[in-house]
């Protein structure tokens, strides 16, 4: 490292968990090694850093912090001040910031980092899974009847069949976090603890807070397709976070559609308005882009770009009571639909068809009515065996 944006680039990588260990060990040394100078960031320097890292759980944080000072009393070094010069004050942060790059390099090295993968849900699966914010696991029967309650054992909620409704007269007093995992085949219903209730379409995940708290923004994290129904609140907005867009609302009904093989996140608005914009923005009601009922607002994923279109909206939520439609779609994500609709497997051996477009709308039908009218329609060749289509 023998120019100053090397040291920051790679200083950059060591805060945030990116480097090599050749890289680690590499940055160790240099601090070990090198005398203080300007090249040394300061404490804001690491702060800011820091800020960009991912928020972890309170026992990795507390393993973290013990190690740091366990390492850092064994990392002591005598740090000369001359009084004279104006510079202590600067110094002195330098040397914090050693004490706290070595404790978390040292603590890299430890693996203290390092966190159990968490196993990714197959979607492919029969059962509805509600994960709580420890890690802990609950399978959501849709026959059942029963109480729904936190890691503590308080009851937060209850399940009738295929709704779960929230207590906003819960004990919580901190915002406390469960995720559900809706898998193929399969709707399900939340209603929230303001009142807010959420459809949620096959293949989708919600993160959401168990109890909203006073003073804070309502604001939940999908994956996939949900209808909302937002219970208004001037003071607390709501806000759905779909990776790089958020949908911002007072009190209204919208869809959203955020399932990755699509292009583009798309808003349908029923009643109300909404605001749309980017997830690492503010939002600004007098530059962001404001929805009307009965458009649709399109976040195209790769230029960020929002564009919108007057749509009938009922087309766009019918997958609520079972519909289902394509519009302008290509055969490849139809098959993706329909296979997260059905819960099929379905391959297609036909490759022209594959980047073809399509227009189609179905009610609450099977599998095989939808399969034949693309057979007939389309002269679709395919067979169906058990829980697999063949596209010929």
């Amino acid at each position: 490292m023998n120019s100053n944006s090397e040291i920051k680039s790679l200083l950059q990588k060591f805060v945030l968990n990116q480097c090599t260990p050749e890289e680690t060990n590499e940055v160790i040394a240099y601090y070990k090694k090198n005398k203080l100078t300007d090249d040394f960031p300061t404490v804001e320097d690491i702060q800011d850093l820091l800020g960009e890292m991912p928020k972890m759980s309170q026992q990795t944080a507390d393993s973290i912090f013990a190690s740091i000072l366990s390492n850092a009393k064994e990392e002591e070094s005598v740090i000369e001040i001359n009084p004279k010069k104006s510079n202590f004050k600067k110094y002195i942060s330098i040397a914090a910031s050693i004490v706290v790059l070595l404790g978390i390099g040292l603590a890299y090295q430890k693996d203290i980092f390092k966190t159990k993968t968490e196993p990714k849900f197959d979607f492919k699966s029969t059962d509805i899974v509600l994960q709580l914010e420890n890690g802990n696991t609950q399978i959501i029967s849709e026959n059942n009847k029963v109480e729904v309650r936190d890691a503590d054992g308080n009851v937060v909620g209850n399940q009738d069949g295929d709704k779960i409704v929230y207590d906003d007269n819960s004990a919580l007093e901190k915002t406390t976090y469960n995720t559900i995992k809706i898998p193929y085949g399969k709707k399900f219903r939340l209603q929230l603890s303001d009142g807010t209730l959420v459809h949620l379409n096959a293949g989708t995940t919600l993160r959401y807070p168990v109890k909203f708290i006073a003073g804070e923004n309502r604001q939940v994290f999908l994956d996939g397709e949900a209808f909302f129904d937002v219970a208004k609140d001037k003071k607390h907005p709501f806000i759905v976070n779909a990776d790089a867009l958020n949908v911002r609302v007072l009190g209204t009904h919208f869809n959203v559609s955020n399932y990755p093989e699509d292009a583009a996140t798309d808003v349908v608005l029923v009643e109300g308005s909404v605001g749309m914009y980017r997830s690492n923005e503010e939002f600004d009601a007098a530059k962001n882009t404001i929805l009307k009922p009965g458009f649709k607002g399109s976040f195209n994923r790769e230029n960020t770009v929002i564009s919108t279109k007057a749509v009938i909206t009922d087309i766009y939520t019918s997958w609520i009571n079972g519909g289902l439609t394509f519009r302008n779609m290509t055969f490849k994500n139809i098959i993706t639909k329909l296979e997260r609709r059905y819960n099929v497997t379905i391959i297609n051996k036909n490759e022209k068809l594959a980047n073809e477009k399509f227009n189609a709308s179905f009610s609450d039908e099977s599998i095989e009515k939808v399969m034949s009218y693309f057979n007939d329609i389309h002269g679709i060749n395919y067979t169906i065996k058990n829980n697999q289509i063949l596209i010929k």
